[in-house]
């Protein structure tokens, strides 16, 4: 298998593979060795089509009997136009459709005595963390986004089913989950928030609060991601401070200056997030707020974006992350007027990197010093080991290296001193 884009998508993947896995079918660690190849792919930019595309080039160069599915499946014809070969094209999320293929391709020969698969499914991930999808879908439609025509509106999991999914995770092994979604704090919204019981007596809401409370109890780390800022995320922060949940969230402001959030029909447009942000800090003086911005959105003014960072000047985000404006067909954005020239976005996305590496600078110069708790990701040979605080998502934020670390293994919880700090890692040693 070979999976493209957001963590979302590698979610489907690993459902996909651990229902093939249970009908009998092995991974092949290379193309020689497969009787099929599985291309999930990504097709929110354009870009991230021509990647899937060349993904599938491959795949069908490398072995030629290719299962094509994820976001772009939406595309099937330029798909099969560019490569009529491929033995199905299936959409996002499509996971009967997507084995029928695979059973059609290459039919398995069960065996029950040797054919088994654990509690928690297989994961494509490391055994210490994991990620978990609780809803799928968007009810948004902001103007450069094509989520809803790929995925759907929004349709919740129930909270019963999210938790027993966590209840198998950490049994197998899994010290953190990452909560995602492509809108966590509208999560149960369809589901009208009813409460479900639970195995062992009581009951939990279908909504973000009650469910990060009782991800709390599961696992010692629960990191939150793709929150929307909406009023009852004020909620959540206590939980934060009592340490039930990590002190993180994953925001996707987009921008800040309100002329080019009402072109990008963004939700949750408040006008009182700094202050919110403050009373986060306040209640729990450790959050890491991370997010991502876009540059160069047809119509931003020069006016517009030194808005942003002055915004972000106040609202001193932990982490941060921008992309250059990038038209994807179907979206809303592509008519509006007022197209930003390439060179334009360029110069504006070295000067936004450089503000957020500054801040970022600051703020871990700020914890040299103290004592984080950090989960192990990998220990070499040599004695150090790399790994994670409770500010740092894995493969999106920064890492912590550290020394004399060879007698941790991956998936240790440890305190760690902070000796030295860059613009985005940290470096420490095991207390």
């Amino acid at each position: 298998m070979v999976s493209l884009g957001c963590p979302k998508n590698l979610v489907d993947s690993e459902r996909i593979l651990t229902q093939l896995r249970a009908d009998g079918y092995q991974m092949s660690p290379d193309y020689a060795g497969a009787d099929v190849v599985l291309v999930n792919t990504c097709g929110f930019l354009d870009s991230a089509k021509e990647e899937s595309l060349e993904a599938i080039g491959e795949a069908i160069a490398e072995n030629g009997r290719v299962i094509v599915t994820g976001c772009m499946g939406k595309e099937a014809e330029t798909i099969r136009a560019r490569f009529p070969q491929v033995l199905a094209v299936t959409g996002a999320h499509q996971y009967e459709q997507v084995v029928e293929a695979v059973h059609a391709a290459a039919p398995a020969n069960l065996s029950p005595y040797l054919d088994l698969i654990p509690d928690a499914g297989l994961k494509l991930t490391p055994r210490h963390y994991s990620y978990l999808k609780i809803s799928e879908g968007c009810n948004h439609r902001c103007s450069f986004c094509i989520i809803p025509s790929l995925r759907g509106d929004l349709v919740s999991r129930r909270p019963d089913a999210i938790l027993r999914e966590a209840e198998k995770l950490v049994a197998a092994g899994t010290k953190e989950l990452l909560v995602i979604s492509q809108d966590t704090s509208a999560y149960g919204v369809d589901l009208r928030h009813a409460s479900w019981p639970l195995k062992g007596g009581g009951e939990v809401r279908a909504h973000m609060t009650d469910l990060a409370r009782e991800l709390g109890r599961i696992a010692p780390w629960v990191r939150l991601h793709y929150v929307y800022p909406y009023p009852h995320v004020d909620q959540v922060i206590p939980l934060m401070a009592e340490g039930l949940v990590l002190p993180y969230l994953d925001i996707p402001f987009q921008h800040a200056a309100p002329a080019v959030l009402k072109r990008m029909k963004r939700p949750a447009n408040d006008a009182k997030v700094l202050g919110r942000i403050h009373r986060w800090r306040e209640i729990c003086p450790d959050i890491a707020i991370r997010s991502t911005f876009v540059v160069g959105f047809p119509g931003e003014t020069e006016e517009d974006f030194q808005y942003l960072l002055d915004w972000l000047d106040e609202a001193q985000l932990d982490r941060v992350g921008a992309f250059r404006f990038e038209p994807v067909e179907g979206a809303t954005a592509n008519l509006l007027p007022d197209p930003v020239p390439e060179e334009v976005k360029e110069e504006r996305y070295q000067r936004i990197m450089a503000k957020t590496a500054a801040i970022s600078a600051a703020k871990l110069a700020a914890k040299v010093g103290r004592t984080l708790s950090v989960i192990v990701d990998a220990v070499d040979e040599e004695g150090g080991a790399t790994g994670r605080s409770a500010a740092d998502a894995p493969e999106i934020d920064g890492e912590v290296f550290l020394r004399d670390a060879g007698h941790l293994t991956v998936g240790d919880i440890v305190p760690v001193t902070i000796e030295d700090a860059d613009d985005h890692d940290l470096y420490g040693v095991p207390v």
